[in-house]
């Protein structure tokens, strides 16, 4: 489970990606991962605040730099959604199956 959260977004937090059932086997993640709601490895992605299916980037307003968080959660279960579920739909069912998360935070301005 991951996804980025910006805090700093204007109209409060922002979820750039919600990625979910990630194979346990993966070690990374490629770049330019295909923007549909099921990748072949079983990879799932739901939808973000731009309403759209995958990662979409950090675009700040220009001046103060924006934190952009990433979670990680690993998890005793894979979830039982629907591919393209959200943010809080994928937080409501991963409750009880954490069995460890990490976090890492970088910063971005245009």
């Amino acid at each position: 489970m991951r996804w980025p959260d910006d805090p700093d977004a204007p109209v409060g937090i922002w979820v750039h990606w919600v990625v979910y059932n990630i194979p346990a086997s993966a070690h990374s993640l490629r770049g330019g991962l295909e923007k549909k709601e099921q990748l072949t490895d079983g990879t799932r992605q739901g939808r973000n605040d731009f309403h759209k299916i995958g990662y979409n980037g950090p675009c700040p307003p220009p001046g103060k730099g924006h934190r952009y968080f990433f979670k990680l959660y690993a998890l005793s279960t894979v979830l039982t959604l629907p591919a393209g579920a959200s943010k809080s739909d994928v937080e409501h069912v991963m409750e009880g199956h954490i069995l460890g998360r990490t976090e890492w935070m970088g910063r971005y301005r245009r």
